[in-house]
């Protein structure tokens, strides 16, 4: 077995994974983090803006996944207080448009084995 301190692990966040693959899938993997951040790739929305295009995530599940995203620099969040009610809004942040090519080559490929397996 490797030892987790070896050259080749990745620490990011205090984390340890063994490999790049996996940092990267920490990030973002899951249900539904590259969901938000395929919705979020053209600009900027509201927190009420993302459960509408994502109607079967819970409240709970989307305003933790942004939580973490945020945590993790992927995502900014932009609160307004200027009049009632709060405005809240989510961009990606300059790390998060790096994944941009990644989420759109993740979302071609959902399209393509669609295209070579319809139901």
């Amino acid at each position: 077995m490797k030892d987790k301190t070896s050259d080749s692990s990745h620490i990011y966040n205090g984390e340890t994974y063994p490999c790049c693959a996996s940092l990267t899938m920490g990030i973002i993997g899951g249900k539904w983090k590259a969901v938000i951040l395929f919705h979020l790739k053209n600009g900027t929305l509201r927190y009420s803006e993302l459960r509408k295009m994502m109607p079967t995530v819970t409240e709970r599940t989307l305003s933790l996944q942004l939580r973490k995203l945020e945590d993790d620099g992927i995502v900014d969040r932009a609160v307004y207080h200027e009049k009632p009610p709060l405005k809240v809004e989510y961009s990606l942040s300059a790390r998060g448009k790096t994944l941009i090519p990644l989420i759109e080559a993740i979302a071609d490929w959902g399209d393509y084995v669609v295209s070579e397996h319809p139901k």
